[in-house]
């Protein structure tokens, strides 16, 4: 029997996957340093690594970086096959290093530990360097059953929504929801005197994730982050927490939006820049959901828009300021 998927042939098979990812061009140079020749891995990440940048991961714990070696360490086909899926560093690297700021400068393979460690920190942990509209919760905030999941899991998750959704094309996918977080009102405070708030927004298997807004119980973050829609479509949920750099971050309040107002007006009226300015539906406020008035479905500049209020659940004080967009399938 020839099958790879065989007990006997497994083992074997899968090593041999996974060194011949590491023969790949782009990973016989370290992720993070560009080192040659790296002979170590973040199997929840996937990148390949040095030793020096190794020991920075190992330090940031197995729910942020899960390091094996690529030699030594016994490795599951899970961990494999999503060290194929990510495609290796340069991949990830475009995920993770897209949006470097210029202050911001990348360690050579003799940088110091402190430069490796204030860099990794940044790109990994922090999230940093990601676009805004991909930043998801890290692994801190997961109840335990999901902390080896990792951020690049959830990151891939995202990309497999949003692309499996588009392939499937008539039978699914239906269109992209804009959601721009504009601003927080008395939120509650979490820290000694304050808070550092982040909103995270959850849409079937998709997790987006605002900023952090530093020692502000008022934030302003006019950020517009992007999900898209299949049919069926739940309810938009969203969590705001406290960023916490030692300990688990603590939730500031949630609620659930109905998304049906917004995308069955859309649908009903069809492309949107045939019309003037109008209103087209209404999300009524109710004593079952978080409302503060009634939200109108508009019209606005040839494009459907909803601005919505909402009084945080679970929790002492806060509300949350934000506009939608539905942006329908192109014909």
């Amino acid at each position: 029997m020839s099958d790879n998927r065989s007990e006997l042939g497994r083992p074997a098979s899968s090593k041999r996957r996974l060194k011949d990812l590491l023969l790949q061009k782009d990973n016989r140079f370290c992720a993070d340093c560009n080192a040659p020749d790296p002979q170590w891995a973040s199997a929840n990440i996937g990148v390949f690594i040095c030793l020096k940048c190794c020991g920075v991961h190992r330090s940031l714990g197995a729910h942020v970086s899960k390091v094996l070696s690529v030699t030594l360490d016994e490795w599951s086909d899970e961990e494999i096959n999503g060290m194929i899926e990510v495609g290796g560093n340069s991949s990830a690297n475009s995920i993770y290093e897209a949006y470097i700021s210029q202050g911001s400068v990348k360690p050579g393979p003799d940088a110091s530990h402190e430069q490796r460690k204030n860099f990794i920190r940044s790109k990994y942990e922090r999230q940093e360097f990601l676009k805004p509209s991909l930043r998801i919760k890290s692994g801190r905030m997961n109840p335990p059953s999901s902390i080896s999941r990792g951020i690049m899991d959830g990151i891939m998750d995202n990309f497999r929504s949003i692309s499996g959704s588009r392939e499937e094309g008539k039978e699914g996918f239906i269109g992209n929801l804009k959601v721009k977080v504009i601003k927080g009102t008395d939120l509650a405070i979490r820290d000694m005197m304050t808070s550092d708030p982040y909103v995270i927004f959850t849409l079937g298997h998709q997790t987006v994730q605002t900023t952090v807004i530093k020692s502000n119980l008022n934030p302003v973050w006019n950020e517009e982050l992007m999900l898209s829609v299949t049919r069926p479509f739940g309810l938009l949920n969203l969590k705001v927490f406290d960023y916490d750099l030692f300990s688990s971050d603590d939730i500031m309040g949630e609620a659930d939006i109905d998304l049906h107002p917004l995308i069955t007006s859309a649908m009903a009226y069809g492309d949107p820049s045939m019309f003037d300015d109008m209103q087209i539906g209404i999300w009524l406020k109710s004593h079952d959901n978080a409302l503060i008035d009634d939200s109108e479905v508009k019209i606005v500049g040839g494009k459907v828009k909803q601005e919505i209020l909402i009084k945080l659940q679970n929790v002492e004080s806060g509300e949350l300021e934000l506009a939608l967009e539905w942006m329908p399938l192109e014909s």
